[in-house]
């Protein structure tokens, strides 16, 4: 009991020294950091939105290379099945080609995984950016905000 009376009072300085420093800009003497740390933001703001514009823009070719290849991927399957039913009552060169296109459907098929797999990457990159984009955006809000009350407050 005694140990906590002891530490109240240090509790309750560092409690009220915190809240006291939390606002970061106090005096009119502190704009022009105010100034730099907006034109930071605002930087960030705008490479933020050159590089979501650039992830919103490859997305349509991605899911082009998707759709083309799950044609390819289709096409070659056709073809592999069609040679495997050739080689089931064929001789060994007709067994040779069918695992040749087997092979080539079994690539095909992994290009599907992959363009499919830089489809959701990107899509993330889009999500990710845009709540990075929102962060800044809500932070430069509350900087011009402290800079209006400068302002009045002049």
């Amino acid at each position: 009991m005694k140990k906590l009376l002891r530490l109240l009072p240090a509790l309750m300085v560092l409690i009220i020294g915190s809240s006291l420093s939390a606002q970061k800009y106090k005096t009119a003497a502190d704009t022009l950091k105010l100034n730099k740390d907006i034109s930071s933001v605002n930087k960030d703001i705008a490479d933020l939105t050159l590089k979501l514009a650039e992830a919103n823009n490859n997305l349509p070719d991605y899911r082009e290379k998707v759709r083309t290849a799950e044609e390819q991927a289709r096409k070659t399957s056709d073809e592999s099945s069609n040679s495997a039913d050739k080689a089931t009552s064929g001789d060994v060169g007709d067994a040779k080609k069918a695992k040749r296109n087997a092979n080539k459907a079994y690539g095909a098929a992994k290009d599907v995984i992959s363009a499919n797999k830089k489809v959701k990457n990107e899509e993330k990159k889009v999500e990710k950016l845009t709540n990075q984009l929102d962060d800044k955006q809500k932070k430069l809000t509350e900087l011009l905000d402290v800079q209006s009350k400068f302002r009045g407050g002049q």
